[in-house]
């Protein structure tokens, strides 16, 4: 009955994954219309601060997940330590944390920094795109990091219970 409930919760996790990758693909139409806007108004220079902040953001954020999720797994193992814990293995853990931990505060500078970026854009962009077109940039942008999060947040659920339904598998005869 448990594993009939896995596998169904992962069935409708692999829909809603299939759901928001159709979405990107469909948000990613949108940002190739707003590249061919963006090249048509703007100059050679501010094409190119366009498409490196769109590049740069998709990156950005995916190493800010990235680390943010590595680093709840490392303090997942941490939590269940306890007096038996080789003092290796304790070791090993807390340089893990102290790592991810400074390289999550460097992702997040360089999202600072992404951030700022974003205005300098979005005030070139003004002076080019129609109020219109300058919301669809906007709604573009924040989708697109919306997507990003909700598909990483998918693939941890759906990696997590595959474990589950793995182990489970495995500790029946």
């Amino acid at each position: 009955e448990l594993m009939a409930s896995l596998r169904s919760r992962l069935q409708s996790l692999w829909e809603e994954r299939e759901l928001v990758l159709q979405e990107s693909r469909e948000c990613a139409e949108l940002g190739e219309g707003l590249e061919a806007t963006v090249r048509d108004l703007c100059k050679p220079n501010e094409v190119e601060r366009y498409m490196m902040f769109i590049g740069d953001l998709e990156k950005v954020v995916s190493l800010l997940l990235c680390l943010s999720s590595r680093l709840a797994r490392v303090q997942n193992a941490m939590s269940k330590i306890d007096g038996n814990t080789d003092p290796e293995e304790k070791h090993s853990l807390s340089e893990r944390h102290r790592l991810l931990s400074r390289q999550r505060e460097d992702a997040k500078d360089l999202k600072e920094n992404l951030d700022r970026r974003e205005r300098v854009v979005s005030g070139i962009l003004a002076k080019h795109l129609t109020e219109q077109q300058l919301q669809d940039y906007r709604h573009f942008v924040q989708v697109k990091t919306s997507l990003l999060i909700e598909q990483k947040d998918l693939e941890e659920q759906i990696k997590f219970f595959e474990e589950q339904l793995e182990a489970l598998e495995q500790s029946l005869p």
